[in-house]
C-alpha cells in the first residue's frame, strides 16, 4: 500500500513537470479558461497544449466541462497553487542561501 502511495505522489508531480504545465496553472489560478483563451496565452500549437491539459486533468490537477463547442479548463483543488508557491518559495531560499554560502 505505502508503495502505492509513492508511486501516486510521484505521477502527481511529474505532471507539474513541465513549464508549460505550470504555466497553464498559473494562468487557471483566477477562474476557469477556454481552450480558445489557454491556447493564445500559452503560445504553442493546440494539439500540445490539447496534450499538457490532457496530462494535469489525468493527475487530477484539472477539471473541464463542456459548452457548446468549448471546453472549459480550471483547477480542480487550490492546493496545487499552495504546492507551486511553496517550491518557489524553497528555490528562492536556496538561492539566497547559495549566495551567503558563495560570498
Amino acid at each position: 500500500m505505502e508503495n502505492k502511495v509513492y508511486q501516486a505522489q510521484a505521477e502527481y508531480f511529474k505532471a507539474l513537470s513541465h513549464p508549460v504545465r505550470i504555466k497553464i496553472v498559473h494562468y487557471l489560478k483566477e477562474s476557469e479558461k477556454c481552450v480558445c483563451e489557454i491556447v493564445p496565452y500559452i503560445k504553442e500549437e493546440q494539439s500540445n497544449v490539447s496534450r499538457h491539459l490532457a496530462a494535469l486533468k489525468r493527475a487530477g490537477i484539472l477539471s473541464s466541462r463542456k459548452e457548446g463547442v468549448s471546453v472549459y479548463y480550471g483547477i480542480r483543488d487550490e492546493n496545487v497553487c499552495k504546492i507551486l508557491d511553496v517550491a518557489l518559495c524553497s528555490m528562492e531560499k536556496a538561492a539566497r542561501e547559495k549566495v551567503v554560502i558563495l560570498s
